[in-house]
């Protein structure tokens, strides 16, 4: 073979990251990931451990005693619990109003599950009588939906949920990635069964680890399913009497069993992604959970105030709108991803592009954890009216940070 490249060490220039994640990290938690790894059952690193599930709960505003990590991307967490409450043949009833609705089905199919799908325009959310007529024809074994999907900036309505779901002995999963830490999430309040994230956007941190936490009855029905490693399995070992999960890696039985007291090996714990997680959580409470929604509520007010006042449209309905991301209508005759090009060139900062039927239609310009501030916003829509400007886009000049400074100048709300 011959000899290739070294390559030269990462030195790219910081950029603002403004588009629906990731974003910049906190740097309380990079300075946490360059702590030292810790082996994986040391007393040290197992207290760890168990702090960041007691960290997690109040983030996850649950009592469940099972909160925990699942290494990975947020998308890791999305498939444990869907290979881990689905059986071949199971009803899922799942919300589609965008494209992680979609991302959903796609991964309950891989599980064998029956769909039902209740659906709703990109730009709205599904009404809650539609959910419930489709849980009562189906019985599904469960209900999956994404709190706020970023391709589409809605945020699904979660209040009514729980209830029906518990009318019909059916468990509710909700996809909160895009909205734990920055909107509310009220596991317990909403009767939420299994609710997931990850680190990379309202909660401040690199993807790589996934918040989890599961109910009790959750808990039950995955325990349910159980089947230890043969490899671990000492004499008399419990084994569920349920379906085997179809999936090692993304067993939540397993990996609850490696996040109990007993400790059993599943994985070699992600130190790094760990500490940064626990650092996470740490920033965010430390803020306050209503402190912290307030606090990106009014960036995504500055946000969607500033491109308004620069004549350009807010996508979907308004009503419905995450507080974090913003969908933003590129107007007729500006090339929507050039625009994205020269912010990134000209100005080193990312917004979003978007998928699907919106593809090169809008602009997502997201508002969420160390970047829900004022200088980050009002840098993004001095940058944005330049770029606009040279493309030939005509507005007043300085409309639109003056709209957003005017908005947190505000002090009535």
């Amino acid at each position: 073979m011959s000899d290739g490249p070294v390559f030269g060490e990462l030195d790219h220039p910081p950029r603002l990251l403004m588009g629906p994640g990731p974003i910049n990290v906190h740097p309380r938690v990079l300075r946490a990931m360059s702590v030292s790894v810790l082996g994986q059952f040391d007393p040290e690193f197992t207290t760890y451990m168990n702090e960041t599930m007691a960290l997690y709960r109040r983030v996850f505003a649950t009592g469940n005693p099972w909160t925990f990590l699942v290494d990975g991307t947020s998308r890791a967490a999305i498939e444990a619990a869907l290979v881990s409450t689905l059986a071949p043949g199971d009803d899922v009833v799942i919300l589609d109003f965008g494209r992680f609705g979609m991302l959903l089905s796609e991964i309950a199919a891989r599980c064998g599950a029956r769909i039902t799908l209740v659906e709703a325009p990109w730009g709205e959310v599904v009404p809650p009588e539609a959910v419930e007529a489709a849980v009562r024809r189906v019985r599904p074994r469960l209900v999956a939906c994404v709190h706020g999907d970023t391709s589409t900036t809605m945020a699904q309505p979660i209040e009514d949920l729980g209830a029906i779901c518990r009318a019909h002995d059916a468990l509710l999963y909700i996809d909160a990635t895009a909205t734990l830490g920055g909107m509310a999430v009220a596991t317990d309040a909403w009767g939420a069964d299994i609710v997931s994230a990850g680190l990379q956007k309202c909660l401040g941190g690199p993807s790589g680890s996934a918040p989890i936490t599961l109910s009790d009855r959750a808990a039950a029905h995955v325990r349910g399913r159980r089947h230890v490693e043969r490899g671990l399995a000492g004499p008399g070992a419990f084994q569920g009497a349920g379906p085997r999960i179809g999936s090692n890696y993304f067993d939540l039985a397993m990996i609850m069993d490696y996040w109990s007291p007993d400790r059993l090996n599943h994985h070699t714990e992600a130190a790094s992604m760990l500490y940064a997680a626990r650092e996470c959580a740490r920033v965010v409470l430390e803020e306050g959970l209503e402190a912290r929604f307030a606090r990106h509520a009014l960036a995504g007010e500055a946000v969607a105030a500033g491109v308004q006042a620069m004549g350009l449209e807010v996508y979907g309905d308004s009503s419905h709108r995450m507080t974090n991301v913003t969908g933003v209508l590129a107007p007729a005759g500006v090339d929507c991803d050039r625009v994205r090009a020269r912010l990134r060139e000209d100005f080193e900062i990312e917004i979003g592009s978007a998928f699907g039927p919106l593809a090169g239609k809008i602009w997502r310009i997201g508002a969420m954890g160390i970047n829900a501030r004022k200088h980050a916003v009002l840098t993004t829509l001095a940058a944005l009216e330049a770029v606009l400007r040279a493309e030939g886009f005509a507005f007043q000049s300085g409309a639109g940070v003056d709209a957003a400074m005017a908005v947190y100048a505000d002090t009535t709300r």
